[in-house]
């Protein structure tokens, strides 16, 4: 039975909504290593007649034939170009509602439920967003030649639908907290944004599960939050994106509480034998002086923390898509002993280094890095967060390789964590954190 309210306590782990998607798409680059219909990685065959699509079975290509009917004679009329992955989202809706969709419910509560028109669509927002518009009118092209003029409702309805869209969807995520695709959720929509959020989106395979990572009195959806996007940034830049993608200033406790998040995001280390003290850098400060033991900071040493900090910006951004591993030991050494271990610029190069290190399999610089990251981590996404679970994690794979006595305390808190965001029925927690445990044990 589902309710709106409940007296009951809710208890951190507790899955509060679970949602099939009422749309969704893989992203085109995984055709080929994942069912296009269940999102499983494994052997997968193409489809005959599109020659784009992938299914790991028959029964997974029989389910998804409904949906996939009309865009496979797109896929083969527009062939060998690739319809883009917002388009081909966009075409299913399309599709779905001209087939009833429209009358499909997301069921929150027994009394409360939201159709596909309930969910925003900031029409008045999109038009006036220049870029949006402009991609907009690309998806149209697409569609008409996809799908077909014929079956295109007026542009109205059509902007509507891409509003909804750009507003309402979820990046699916795999076990790793990766996107592998995007979809819509009715009734998941409901639940508004925080950066310090009460609970968590997690995904088996393409089904949602909203999860509770804190204790709550009670059940109250109006209380409810969920993080849209990643935390790892500051208020502002958080803040600047949700407004550029969700069109809303983030007004929650954690982006007011400037004055507390500056103490780290920016700072400086002290390096006043026996003090570790953060330095929070700004101009307008002068001298600077740390707060922990009152010395002040030497002129030289502010000027070598500015350069550091330029020199980080500049690489991290030339590598956004592709993290190389000697260019993050080389922004490591510039930062040197410059930098507080919960700097942001530092974590974020520490990020990409542990993530670098790993697909070129340097398991003792991984072991390194990793374990340098934690602090950050847990500073920028809070106690009971997936990503600190799943850091944990592989945290734990690197040092069993290695042979370090820290492996089984980091599974250990891995497994914390993955209990509350996961569960311990998950595909994460039973194929990858118990066997490790099991091997760690031994």
């Amino acid at each position: 039975m589902k309710v709106d309210r409940t007296d009951e306590p809710v208890k951190k782990g507790s899955v509060l909504l679970t949602a099939k998607p009422f749309a969704y798409v893989l992203k085109s680059k995984l055709q080929g290593q994942r069912c296009d219909f269940c999102f499983v990685s494994t052997e997968v065959k193409r489809c005959s007649g599109c020659k784009f699509v992938y299914y790991c079975g028959q029964v997974c290509q029989r389910e998804a034939w409904p949906d996939h009917s009309a865009e496979c004679a797109g896929f083969k009329k527009v062939a060998p170009k690739i319809v883009p992955d917002c388009a081909r989202l966009m075409g299913k809706i399309i599709m779905k509602l001209k087939k009833g969709g429209d009358d499909e419910k997301g069921q929150i509560s027994n009394t409360r439920f939201r159709k596909f028109k309930d969910l925003m669509s900031h029409y008045s927002d999109l038009k006036n967003d220049s870029k949006r518009l402009d991609h907009f009118q690309s998806l149209v092209a697409v569609l008409s030649a996809y799908l077909g003029p014929s079956n295109l409702p007026n542009m109205v309805e059509m902007m509507g639908i891409f509003g909804r869209i750009c507003v309402n969807s979820f990046n699916i995520l795999d076990v790793d907290m990766i996107s592998i695709g995007t979809g819509i959720y009715l009734a998941p929509t409901i639940i508004d944004h925080s950066c310090r959020p009460n609970a968590v989106a997690v995904f088996e395979g393409t089904t949602i599960y909203i999860r509770a990572t804190q204790d709550m009195p009670s059940l109250d959806w109006t209380k409810i939050r969920i993080s849209y996007i990643d935390l790892l940034n500051s208020s502002q830049d958080r803040r600047n994106e949700l407004k550029t993608g969700y069109y809303f200033l983030c007004d929650c406790a954690h982006c007011a509480d400037v004055e507390n998040e500056s103490k780290f995001l920016n700072s400086m280390l002290c390096n006043t034998s026996g003090c570790d003290g953060a330095i929070p850098f700004d101009l307008n400060d002068s001298p600077l002086n740390c707060p922990k033991c009152g010395q002040q900071v030497k002129s030289s040493r502010v000027a070598d923390y500015q350069e550091a900090v330029a020199f980080t910006k500049e690489k991290l951004e030339s590598m956004k898509d592709v993290a190389y591993l000697d260019v993050c030991r080389f922004i490591l050494k510039k930062q040197g002993d410059l930098f507080h271990p919960l700097n942001l610029h530092r974590a974020k190069t520490l990020d990409s280094a542990f993530e670098s290190s790993i697909d070129l399999q340097q398991w003792d610089d991984g072991s390194d890095f990793g374990t340098s990251l934690l602090p950050a981590y847990h500073h920028y996404y809070g106690p009971n967060h997936p990503l600190v679970g799943i850091l944990y994690l592989k945290l734990a794979k690197i040092q069993n390789l290695t042979g370090s006595d820290d492996a089984f305390e980091n599974a250990r808190e891995a497994e914390k964590i993955l209990t509350i965001t996961h569960g311990r029925d998950s595909t994460l927690f039973k194929q990858q954190l118990l066997p490790l445990m099991h091997q760690l044990r031994q």
